[in-house]
């Protein structure tokens, strides 16, 4: 078991190894590391995988309250513990919105971008309301009626029971920091000009939690953009209910951009 000290944060992380070009792979809320497995089983053998689980969840813990612009310096690190001078920075949702940052924050370190099912600007507002629902029963006492609820917009037509299962053995408290770190978060919109490597977004057309029109939004505001992938009948986890079309296009991506 390997993990990243940062100090208010215990990471822990898994790499495949590998001469190949190394591809970091972040994941979405409430997820770990282990929502890229199909990715990584199927890239391994051509690309060095580097997978984490981020800030409250999976098997990494830390200490008050972060912002993703803390989860891209930890990206950062990671590379810096793992020798690594250049990666591709794979993330979906939430690990999409700390990629992006990391792509400000060292763009010398970043060889391009996966963008799965995410977008560049702050939550919702009409659904602010209903993830403080979602927390308040949750806090309330844990039950599976409202984990499937949840598993249905953040999993979609994808295995729920693996899942649904981690987060009835996780303690109901833990979900506060991760709720408030979404729902705080900044746009960076008007910075996404300043991304210029190579980017792919990958979006699937039934996603109910971030619209089609986001993920236009944010190749068209990326001048490295090469193009928008619309999965049809995917929703929020693309990667997981459609894994053999996002690994290809992610395959596709590195291939021509690994030199």
């Amino acid at each position: 078991m390997a993990f990243l000290d940062r100090g208010d944060a215990r990471l822990y992380y898994e790499d495949t190894g590998g001469e190949g070009a190394a591809v970091v792979f972040s994941h979405g809320i409430l997820m770990d590391h282990e929502m890229f497995e199909p990715q990584v089983r199927s890239l391994a053998a051509e690309f060095r995988c580097i997978s984490w689980d981020e800030r409250g969840h999976g098997q990494s813990d830390q200490e008050g309250s972060w912002s993703y612009w803390d989860s891209a310096q930890d990206v950062i690190a990671l590379l810096d513990q793992l020798e690594v001078d250049r990666a591709f920075l794979v993330g979906m949702s939430q690990g999409g919105f700390l990629s992006l940052r990391a792509a400000l924050l060292a763009p010398e370190r970043v060889q391009g971008l996966g963008l799965i099912d995410t977008q560049a600007g702050t939550e919702d507002p009409d659904m602010v309301p209903v993830y403080g629902g979602f927390l308040e029963m949750w806090l309330g006492g844990p039950n599976e009626a409202l984990a499937e609820t949840v598993a249905d917009i953040i999993v979609g037509p994808a295995d729920h029971a693996p899942w649904v299962a981690k987060w009835m053995a996780r303690p109901p408290e833990s979900m506060t920091e991760v709720f408030n770190t979404l729902v705080t978060r900044d746009d960076i919109h008007d910075r996404l000009h300043e991304i210029t490597c190579r980017a792919l977004v990958i979006h699937g057309d039934a996603d109910p939690a971030i619209s089609m029109k986001l993920a236009e939004a944010l190749c068209a505001g990326l001048p490295g953009c090469e193009g928008l992938v619309k999965i049809e009948g995917a929703g929020h986890a693309s990667n997981l209910s459609h894994p053999g079309v996002v690994t290809e296009a992610l395959r596709d991506l590195f291939r021509r951009h690994a030199a």
